[in-house]
């Protein structure tokens, strides 16, 4: 570089001196331009910072008028500052002035000079300002210079997201980085969560920038790379790796990347600017991320969580630091902000600890959202790049409800969730002293409220909730968060303890639903076009009939002296019930010659989840022992909707004529054999639409602990027969002329009733 001896090391040297000066905050950026443009050869050096209104302040500058700091003032995309900002690209001019996006400020004095350097200032990928170098000649700058005010830019991002320029900028404006953010994801479980964060993975903070000796560095480096592609290479030729899906897909993705040759190279050109190994992995993934971020092509933005996730291995490599959070020092009122995770990982956490979940990935019936329902935690999910925009300790607000996560929310928003909360636990508080009344309508319908479970850790939410039993006890959980598959004696112990901790009310267990997305991690994936209809459930339990045998022969050792009841999900026809019931059966038979003792009543059900039991609901009500209805996949199997697809999952109304024909048809022909019927899908879970369950003759409904509450308070307001006939009417004649979904004609007999919904 011209007549700047030891180059972008002698500065960043430099530059670590004064940043450990005790120093006010203005004056070390002073101090920190000052040296820029002197080790750049340049008449001016300026650093714009991104502020919350998205405009970019000067807040530093050597050359330009000092009068100008904190009063030169550009819009993003206004003047070549702007344009950088925008773009997140350098931009190296010999003459500025005749650039179109030139913007003149009189104030500023820039008007001599000509040579013009910008980049931004990036961290995760945000801008967070634009340093600019200028000269007066027309000149033209090196990759090496923007190399190297790229690497020094670094230094001031982490300067700036620290927070230590809060107090610089004009009253009662923010940086950009430490700005109040609002997003709207969807809601996973309800619930209202005000906390600081804690990032699941946090990102390792590159401290160490500069290179004592490059060949070490670029050796440092060599050897995380080769260590990375080693243990891809291991994991796509284990034998537990389909050899197609979607695990096998990204670790190719992985490999892709980590045999990029421009990337590698990227990589060792800004280690040779005279940085260390990690803090060239943490800048050329911040400038890619940048790019991929503004990218309009979907490839691209789909790539970058891979690439991230191929930064952070080599960075852990590099640095020696495990990524994932410390559940140890969890502090008080944690909210956990993660790009995705499993339900195991969210049990190691304290449970006591923790307010909330932010997730940038997981749809409503994912298998973490069950347990955050059990753990009463809520969850909003698809909260695009959340886990780039928060920094570990930041305030944050998760509301459940709503979907709606505020991120270093201003005081009067803060105050509001507040009151919110406070308003959310006394109506919680209202609903316990429900508890102990029965669950009765005002005119003497009784309405059997229970709870659905999985875990252990659900149990306690009998008593809180009064509920008289457990309608759906989800198997399938114990296995997805072993890390192997539980023996018969695992699955024996869990069964029994739940049957202790419920005393003498009955619990309805459901048999494996494993398959579709439902994967255990020490099971071969099975590669579907379209998993949600295809090899699941009790598919794979009557083609593996040794697994359904095990957990059979568990549940019924298990449960000796007392009633075993047992349904099957995702049956599709009655020779699907009977073969799983046969099997059953054979486990019966080889318990009582060997003489162990068996449950004094034994009840088989069946999951009415397929619509083709609809066409045959006489024969399977007279052969099952009961029926429940999962109208999770009854109902996007009835219309075709995918329920974790957000382009059509809204689309079909669970209130519409036809699903309540459907389910009045159910109702009637079970009725005609005495056959009973429980709902235990998301729909008995919330009041209107329990009330329409009510109201086409439901009287036994299983829901997660969170919904029992505010179900029960709208059945104690309700009288059941008027709401029948109404009903009856409507689905007779086609309900609302305005439309074909019977919702706003519910939602006006609840307000015209007082009924709460």
């Amino acid at each position: 570089m011209p007549g700047a001896p030891g180059g972008p090391r002698v500065l960043l040297r430099r530059l670590r001196e004064v940043m450990a000066e005790p120093v006010a905050a203005q004056a070390r950026l002073d101090r920190i331009v000052m040296l820029i443009a002197a080790n750049m050869v340049s008449e001016v050096c300026s650093l714009y910072v991104m502020r919350s209104d998205e405009a970019l302040e000067l807040y530093a500058t050597e050359g330009l008028n000092r009068e100008a700091v904190h009063q030169t003032k550009l819009r993003s995309g206004e003047g070549l500052v702007g344009l950088i900002a925008r773009s997140a690209e350098p931009l190296a001019l010999s003459d500025a002035q005749s650039h179109s996006a030139f913007a003149y400020r009189p104030e500023t004095g820039e008007e001599v000079y000509h040579g013009f350097l910008g980049v931004p200032v990036l961290r995760a990928g945000n801008t967070l300002g634009v340093l600019v170098v200028q000269n007066a000649a027309h000149r033209h700058y090196t990759e090496e210079e923007v190399e190297a005010l790229q690497t020094t830019s670094m230094v001031l991002a982490e300067m700036i997201a620290s927070g230590e320029l809060r107090s610089l900028g004009e009253p009662g404006t923010e940086t950009a980085a430490r700005r109040p953010l609002q997003f709207r994801g969807v809601p996973l479980a309800d619930g209202l969560g005000l906390g600081h964060v804690v990032l699941h993975e946090p990102r390792v903070v590159v401290k160490n920038l500069i290179a004592s000796d490059i060949d070490h560095e670029i050796a440092r480096l060599n050897a995380a790379i080769a260590d990375v592609r080693s243990s891809i290479d291991e994991m796509l030729e284990r034998g537990d790796i389909a050899h197609q899906g979607d695990h096998r897909d990204v670790l190719e993705t992985f490999r892709m990347f980590a045999n990029d040759q421009g990337w590698l190279r990227r990589l060792g050109d800004a280690v040779r600017t005279g940085i260390t190994a990690e803090a060239a992995v943490e800048r050329v993934q911040s400038d890619s991320r940048a790019r991929m971020m503004r990218s309009t092509d979907p490839y691209f933005r789909e790539r970058l969580h891979d690439l991230d996730d191929l930064a952070n291995r080599l960075l852990r490599r590099l640095v020696g630091r495990d990524l994932i959070a410390s559940h140890d020092a969890l502090p008080e009122n944690a909210i956990l902000v993660a790009r995705m995770m499993g339900p195991a990982a969210l049990l190691d956490y304290d449970r006591s600890r923790l307010r909330g979940l932010v997730l940038e990935e997981g749809g409503e019936t994912s298998h973490i959202a069950i347990v955050a329902r059990a753990l009463a935690i809520p969850v909003v999910s698809a909260v695009e790049n959340a886990s780039s925009v928060v920094e570990t300790g930041d305030a944050i607000i998760v509301d459940g409800d709503t979907g709606d996560v505020q991120i270093r929310p201003p005081p009067d928003v803060e105050a509001s969730y507040a009151g919110k909360a406070r308003l959310r636990a006394r109506r919680q508080e209202q609903y316990r002293r429900l508890r102990h009344l029965p669950s009765v309508t005002r005119d003497g319908v009784e309405i059997v409220l229970q709870l659905n479970a999985g875990l252990l850790v659900d149990l306690p939410h009998m008593a809180e909730t009064g509920a008289a039993g457990i309608g759906l006890f989800r198997t399938e959980l114990q296995f997805m968060i072993a890390e192997r598959m539980p023996s018969a004696k695992d699955q024996q112990r869990l069964y029994a303890d739940v049957l202790t901790a419920v005393g003498d009310r009955p619990v309805t267990f459901r048999s494996l639903d494993i398959g579709g997305d439902k994967l255990l991690p020490y099971m071969p994936r099975v590669d579907e076009e379209n998993p949600a209809i295809g090899w699941r459930a009790i598919r794979i339990a009557l083609d593996r009939p040794a697994l359904l045998r095990i957990q059979a022969r568990a549940l019924l050792k298990a449960t000796a002296g007392r009633e075993l009841r047992l349904m099957f999900p995702m049956v599709a026809t009655r020779t699907e019930f009977e073969r799983a019931r046969s099997l059953v059966e054979g486990e019966i038979e080889y318990l009582r010659r060997t003489g162990h003792p068996l449950p004094s009543q034994i009840s088989l059900g069946a999951m009415v989840e397929v619509p083709s039991l609809l066409f045959d609901l006489d024969g399977i009500a007279r052969s099952a022992d009961f029926l429940s209805i999962g109208s999770n996949d009854l109902m996007q199997f009835l219309f075709a909707a995918d329920r974790d697809n957000r382009l059509v999952s809204g689309r079909f109304d669970a209130l519409s004529l036809p699903s309540l024909r459907a389910l009045r048809l159910i109702a009637d022909e079970a009725g005609k054999v005495g056959c009973p019927v429980t709902v235990c899908g998301e729909l008995a879970g919330r009041p209107l639409e329990a009330m329409a369950l009510i109201g086409l003759g439901y009287r036994r409904l299983s829901m997660s602990a969170a919904a029992i509450g505010p179900v029960k308070a709208m059945l104690l307001a309700l009288e059941a027969y008027p709401l029948e006939a109404l009903l009856a009417e409507a689905l007779a004649t086609g309900g609302d002329p305005a439309g074909e979904s019977l919702r706003p004609a519910l939602a006006r007999f609840a307000a015209d009733h007082a009924i709460p919904v």
